[in-house]
């Protein structure tokens, strides 16, 4: 495993430790997890503006889709 350094202010330190304090965990899990988590959410994001910017991809009118959802026809 690679060893990472990053400079924080206090703030965030003494949040990082009461955390860290309350789940029993320590400073590393904490920001390894946080770390993880926040890749994780940062990757569907990315796939979600792709496919916002595909100009192939059709834009539904939402009353069109509203009609055909409620139709019970």
């Amino acid at each position: 495993m690679t060893q990472v350094t990053a400079r924080l202010p206090d703030s965030v330190v003494s949040g990082l430790d009461a955390a860290a304090s309350q789940l029993r965990r320590s400073r590393a899990d904490v920001i390894r997890r946080a770390i993880e988590r926040y890749l994780e959410d940062f990757d569907d994001l990315s796939v979600a503006i792709d496919r916002l910017r595909d100009p192939g991809d059709p834009v539904l009118d939402w009353d069109s889709v509203r009609r055909d959802l409620l139709d019970t026809d």
